[in-house]
């Protein structure tokens, strides 16, 4: 009987529990909906006055203070998929110009053609001959060197051995380019390109040997480096030189192999859309910049300055990235900060300072902090350093066109007011965007200049 009646009461309790759940929300409505015909000892309790308070709540607290997130005063920052619309869109924009493009001029594409740029004779490499006779050079200065170590050469000596040696190592090759017809434009900016980066390493070699010197902390035995670590310095992916430089454990396979396959892509990459995308506008912009067309010129450097920055942006990460971090890493270089967030800039002053670390660094370090040290002001010591850039700007193009514009030397020293206005005028988004509108015109700008001037003192005269 116990057990009959245990059984009816289990069985009770479930039938109540039921009755209760039949009680709840179903398929998603208010709980609201079923309070009516809920009965007097379900609603009652505890339990039910708190349900009934959130109730009221949520109905009354339906707004309350708060900013469109569009605004910036709301805090919102994640706009991924905006960001993913606009690469979106530029893919699609592109495909439609690089689609037309080949239907209007066909396939451009020839890597047999490049070789030409480089040699106008398979035979004669007179570019490379001028790359080598830079080892005279090296072994100048490291030879200038170790007789002030010992003290056989006078400070005033070996001053005097070193600025004629660089001298030399500046104007020799100029004229060498400029007097050998056999130099092709591309082969000569090449050269000159190297011979400026040796000039740039060995004024840091001569500087700091000098410091130590006067230092008195290095032993003379010290200054006396072996001449395969001068080598080690000058392939190295840096301009400032030291006595120890800071190395990695090993060489890492896997990302040097990785490195090479950006390196030879990006290549391949880059001449394919010079032929096919550059060239061609290049060549339809020489008619309305003869003419002065206005209107035409403006509409030829938009159509160019697209395909123009994103040449230049691949060129910035197959140099910056692929090519000095696989030379660091083959040498087992140490410091890897080739470049920072240039792509941040809100200042011009910001870009210059970021976007080229290696050249920053030296200018920094020999030329615009000596400058401060001599009583300079900063403002002297930034224009001193605009225009050592521009003076070499234009040296790496007007000597291999063999043509004195001075496009390169004015566009690098319109940066001073460009850099004053944006700093003086322009904050946050926008002076990020003028920066970027810089990059993005003035490139193609100084591209177009050289192009005409380049071709009317050339092809123009032969077809007269």
């Amino acid at each position: 009987m116990a057990d009959s009646s245990a059984t009816e009461a289990s069985t009770r309790r479930r039938r109540a529990a039921g009755r209760s759940a039949s009680l709840l929300p179903v398929n998603g409505q208010p709980e609201a909906a079923f309070l009516g015909s809920a009965p007097a000892n379900v609603r009652g309790g505890r339990g039910q006055a708190k349900r009934d308070r959130s109730l009221e709540t949520a109905r009354s607290d339906c707004h309350r203070t708060q900013e469109s997130l569009l605004s910036s005063a709301s805090g919102y920052n994640n706009y991924r998929g905006i960001l993913n619309w606009c690469v979106v869109m530029l893919v699609l924009s592109n495909a439609r110009l690089f689609l037309e493009n080949l239907l209007r001029y066909g396939i451009l594409v020839d890597p047999i053609q490049v070789i030409s740029l480089f040699l106008h004779d398979p035979y004669s490499w007179p570019a490379l001959c001028l790359v080598i006779v830079e080892n005279m050079f090296i072994l100048v200065a490291v030879y200038t060197e170790r007789q002030l170590s010992k003290g056989s050469f006078s400070e005033r000596v070996g001053f005097l051995i070193h600025c004629t040696n660089m001298a030399i190592m500046i104007t020799f090759p100029a004229a060498v380019v400029l007097l050998v017809p056999s130099i092709t434009p591309v082969g000569g900016a090449s050269a000159l390109s190297l011979y400026t980066i040796l000039f740039l390493k060995l004024y840091s070699y001569k500087d700091v040997n000098r410091w130590c010197r006067e230092l008195s902390t290095i032993k003379v035995k010290k200054l006396a480096r072996s001449l395969s670590y001068i080598y080690y310095f000058i392939f190295a992916p840096t301009l400032c030189y030291e006595l120890n430089f800071p190395r990695s454990p090993k060489i890492r396979m896997a990302f040097l192999i990785r490195r090479l396959f950006e390196m030879l892509f990006f290549t391949q990459l880059l001449v394919a859309l010079t032929q096919q995308w550059m060239v061609p506008i290049i060549q339809s912009s020489m008619k309305p910049l003869e003419d002065m067309d206005l209107s035409r010129m403006t509409e030829r450097l938009l159509r160019l300055a697209v395909p123009n920055h994103l040449l230049w942006l691949m060129f910035f990460y197959w140099f910056f990235h692929s090519s000095m971090n696989f030379t660091a890493e083959l040498l087992r270089f140490g410091d890897r900060q080739f470049y920072n967030d240039w792509w941040n800039s809100e200042t011009v002053t910001y870009f210059w300072q970021n976007w080229n670390i290696p050249v920053h660094k030296w200018c920094l370090r020999h030329f615009y902090k000596p400058l401060l040290r001599k009583g300079f002001s900063k403002i002297v010591s930034q224009s001193a350093v605009f225009l050592l850039s521009a003076f070499f700007h234009e040296y790496l193009l007007s000597v291999p066109l063999r043509m004195f514009r001075l496009w390169a030397f004015m566009g690098m020293m319109a940066q001073l007011p460009l850099a004053w206005l944006v700093g003086r005028f322009l904050r946050g988004n926008y002076g990020n965007a003028a920066v970027w509108i810089s990059l993005i015109i003035g490139q193609p700008f100084a591209v177009l200049m050289y192009v005409h001037d380049y071709y009317v003192l050339h092809y123009r005269q032969e077809a007269e």
